[in-house]
């Protein structure tokens, strides 16, 4: 069992990601959220003033947890997942990846 609230751990650089991460974000499912470190709120990763970039998924789970114990009214479910600045958006972005090898991928036929 993990000692952390969100899960196992990950390294960033152990993902397939298609695009490389800066860091953590504490994102609310089934939104564009993320937990903004100065406000300890959630906010849109359009927000201009969201600062969301965790140095390791250590701190994003802290915070996380944080956010919970302080709100323990609210039932959202959370995730960390890897994320990045945009600066040409000028925006966060939240980073998905397929996790797995090309060997196990799916093989779709030509239509």
């Amino acid at each position: 069992m993990s000692d952390y609230f969100f899960g196992d751990p990950f390294c960033l650089e152990d993902l397939p990601l298609p695009r490389p991460a800066e860091g953590y974000a504490v994102q609310r499912l089934g939104c564009d959220q993320a937990l903004d470190q100065r406000t300890h709120d959630f906010l849109s990763v359009r927000h201009p003033d969201l600062r969301a970039l965790y140095p390791s998924f250590s701190a994003a789970s802290t915070a996380a947890q944080a956010w919970r114990e302080a709100h323990p009214e609210a039932t959202p479910e959370l995730a960390i997942v890897p994320a990045a600045f945009d600066a040409v958006a000028e925006r966060h972005i939240l980073i998905y990846g397929v996790l797995g090898n090309k060997k196990s991928a799916p093989v779709f036929p030509d239509s």
